[in-house]
Formats: C-alpha cells, sequence, structure tokens
C-alpha cells in the first residue's frame, strides 16, 4: 500500500526539472500541481524565473497542464496570462482529471509526468493512475487550510521512507 505514496523521482524544486532530463525519459508532456509546486499557494501568478520554466518546455515541445484541486478563480488567474491550460477542482488522487489533462494534451501515459508537492494527491493520484511521478519540495512552509492535515499524514510516510532509504532530502 505504501508504494502508492513513494514517488518515481523527488527534487528540491521545480527548477531542476529540465527538458533535456524530461526527453531522456521519452517525456514530452508534464502535468503539474500548482499550489505549492510552483508557486507559493497564496502567490496569484508566476515569477518571472517560473515563466522562463515554462518557456523552455515550450521551446522543447514539452506540453504542459495545470491540474489543482484548487476552485475555477484561483488556477484561471494563474494559468491564463501564461496561455497553460489547466483542469481546476481536480478531486485529486481520483485519477479523472489526470486522464482528461493526457487527453487534451494528446499524449500517452508512459510520455507523460505528474509533478506535485503532495504524497496524498498528486503522488498517489499519479502512481495509481500509472504515471511516472516527481515529489517536489513544498515552495512554502505554510500550507491552505485543507492541506495541513494532508502534511501531517505526509510526513509520518516520509518518515518511514527515510529509514528505509526511499528518500532523502532535507526538510
Amino acid at each position: 500500500m505504501l508504494k502508492h505514496f513513494l514517488p518515481d523521482q523527488h527534487v528540491k524544486s521545480i527548477f531542476e526539472i529540465t527538458p533535456e532530463s524530461l526527453k531522456e525519459k521519452g517525456v514530452k508532456g508534464i502535468i503539474t500541481d500548482l499550489d505549492n509546486t510552483l508557486v507559493e499557494w497564496d502567490r496569484p501568478s508566476a515569477t518571472p524565473k517560473l515563466i522562463e520554466w515554462f518557456d523552455n518546455m515550450r521551446k522543447n515541445n514539452i506540453s504542459v497542464t495545470i491540474v489543482s484541486n484548487n476552485n475555477e478563480k484561483r488556477v484561471k488567474l494563474f494559468a491564463d496570462p501564461l496561455n497553460i491550460p489547466f483542469i481546476y477542482k481536480a478531486r485529486k488522487p481520483m485519477g479523472r482529471a489526470f486522464e482528461k489533462a493526457l487527453a487534451q494534451m494528446g499524449l500517452e501515459k508512459e510520455e507523460t509526468v505528474v509533478i506535485g508537492d503532495q504524497l496524498l494527491t498528486d503522488v498517489l493520484g499519479g502512481n495509481r493512475s500509472g504515471f511516472y511521478t516527481i515529489l517536489v519540495v513544498p515552495v512554502a512552509s505554510t500550507d491552505g487550510f485543507f492541506t495541513r492535515f494532508n502534511r501531517k499524514v505526509e510526513r509520518i510516510i516520509l518518515s518511514w521512507f527515510r529509514k528505509k532509504g526511499l528518500l532523502t532530502w532535507e526538510d
């Protein structure tokens, strides 16, 4: 059961994920979470560095779709100025939004990665749906109300993974 929470890869930041490293894996598409994965949960728009990251993916023909459990207003406000497709109220870890994003990009699961900062939504949902998953360290040390509970459960799972030598990074 815990294997469903284990990401295929973990990085400290979205910026460690490069088009070159993705292409080596045959990846042509990214399904990414928004809050605390790309920007802080309370930051309304992308940073210049993140805009550059998106542009770099686009130049390398890697599609990006944002899949967020947040509401339409929040996700649209962030994604529209960047011209990035999105799915809101995704109900992760349920698989329907992942499948919808895949269909929108016209890609196969083997060509797509799921990136997120939460084990209980992003990694679990991506793994259960058969995607390669990448866990990133949350960009903010604070969370929205509903995420706080998930973080407590995550700490227990992450601690177990660390003890088994399956995941390593500093908090």
